[in-house]
């Protein structure tokens, strides 16, 4: 059997925003990054967070990013930071924060705030919802690796078996999270893979542009 070892997002108590040297060796790593969101240009991406300091962090974007590009990455619900990206090496960014942040308020779960929750994205699409016999077609909200939010008036039984299916993608096997207000959240079984995620993102937003 291979060795792997684990790699995931690294914290820093350091001051410093990290450097392009700040990587691991050439072993090969099993990768659990954190992924995080950033809007830029008044788009929202998500990235995968390869390690954070105080001053910035290194990050995996899924868009392209140029040195000096200002910025708002988002550290948790609620906790957005303007910063700007200081370099760009291969598949890798240091983004440098306007101002140091507390790392372990970063950490911290919250106790009155919102719980955290993977980064969404807008988009406006419509998905399919199959719930046994019946079939409703729903306008997308927002989506994210865990789940989608849709909006429509019908009544969803938290027990049943759903799929949704977005366009473009395969179905997803989903349960009803929540209901209220002619909105419904639907967590997906089964986390979709994020470049998948991107990708998608990507196509869909081409086809906007070209309407």
């Amino acid at each position: 059997m291979e060795d792997l070892s684990l790699e995931t997002t690294s914290i820093s108590l350091d001051d410093e925003a990290p450097s392009p040297s700040d990587r691991r060796d050439g072993k090969r790593h099993l990768t659990l990054f954190r992924v995080g969101a950033m809007t830029i240009e008044g788009r929202r991406e998500l990235c995968l967070i390869k390690n954070i300091s105080a001053g910035g962090m290194q990050i995996r974007p899924y868009c392209t990013l140029c040195e000096g590009a200002p910025l708002i990455i988002e550290l948790k619900t609620g906790m957005a930071v303007p910063g700007k990206v200081s370099w760009i090496e291969g598949s890798s960014a240091g983004i440098e924060f306007d101002r140091p942040v507390d790392v372990l308020d970063v950490l911290a779960p919250s106790d009155s705030g919102p719980r955290p929750r993977m980064p969404r994205v807008q988009i406006d699409c419509y998905a399919t919802v199959r719930d046994g016999a019946n079939i409703h077609r729903l306008r997308v909200c927002d989506v994210s690796q865990g789940g989608v939010k849709l909006q429509g008036n019908v009544s969803l039984d938290p027990s049943s078996d759903l799929a949704v299916t977005l366009p473009g993608l395969p179905a997803q096997a989903a349960a009803l999270r929540w209901s209220s207000e002619g909105y419904i959240g639907l967590t997906f079984n089964k986390l979709l893979a994020l470049p998948d995620l991107v990708e998608w993102l990507r196509a869909i937003r081409d086809e906007s542009k070209a309407a």
